[in-house]
């Protein structure tokens, strides 16, 4: 793993305002995070996700992502740890069996370097691989960005799993930092041309910021701040997966 990246101390402090310290969210802090239906739909189908949902079997969900899929370095009340408590309140007739593979500081192309070996050890039924933010960070060829990327998804799906790619997290404190439009777009692209789902935090987090149901300016409420935040994108997420399996009312009894 190469660790050669280095930030300014105003971007360091910037992009870990959301991500530093946490607790667990109990169930009388859950936050309204509406999302628009538009925002969660997708026609990209999980096709085993549904198989294994509608056959009874373990749901094993692999998340690779980078520091913005924990908080402060810790999986407690982060995303993929919310995601997995909505999607046994979602399915509690099945085991829901969720790990995370962090790589920080790693562009999307030194990350796929490992998911052969990551794949064979884990076999997940669905990988969602949240991805750009490095490459951003370090201005990587948006080229090579898209390789990269394109490169990983068939790695994936060749290992038998479904796919979920995710974007950058929305800051407004790093916007004039950092240009993230070349990475989210490239991600698209690959989403497309693999009929992969494509889960938009960015838009997300930016529609929630915008409407006031977070302050993602202010650093004031830092810890506070992200395990509100994770619990909304796990709670979004899980919704995103039903509708990407075309899973219903019935699959959840």
């Amino acid at each position: 793993m190469r660790s050669g990246l280095t930030f300014g101390p105003a971007l360091g402090l910037a992009l870990l305002a959301l991500v530093a310290g946490a607790s667990v969210v109990r169930a009388e802090e859950v936050e309204t995070c509406p999302v628009p239906a538009s925002m969660l739909s997708t026609e990209s189908r999980l096709s085993k996700v549904a198989d294994a949902v509608n056959d009874g079997r373990a749901l094993d969900i692999l998340v690779i992502g980078s520091r913005s899929s924990s908080i402060g370095g810790s999986q407690d009340g982060a995303y993929p740890a919310r995601l997995q408590a909505a999607l046994k309140d979602k399915l509690p007739q099945l085991a829901v069996n969720i790990s995370v593979e962090l790589q920080p500081k790693q562009t999307a192309e030194e990350t796929v370097s490992g998911f052969v070996k990551l794949l064979e050890t884990k076999k997940p039924t669905l990988v969602i691989w949240q991805t750009g933010t490095v490459d951003a960070m370090r201005s990587v060829d948006p080229d090579d960005f898209h390789a990269a990327v394109d490169q990983g998804v068939t790695a994936l799906q060749n290992a038998g799993a479904d796919v979920i790619l995710m974007n950058l997290q929305y800051s407004p404190r790093t916007e004039t930092m950092i240009s993230g439009s070349p990475y989210m777009d490239n991600i698209r692209a690959v989403a497309q041309e693999h009929d992969v789902p494509l889960f938009d935090r960015f838009s997300i987090m930016r529609q929630w910021n915008e409407q006031g149901d977070f302050d993602l300016f202010s650093a004031v409420h830092g810890p506070e701040l992200a395990r509100r935040v994770h619990d909304c994108i796990g709670r979004a997420l899980s919704n995103f997966i039903f509708d990407a399996a075309h899973l219903g009312p019935a699959q959840q009894n």
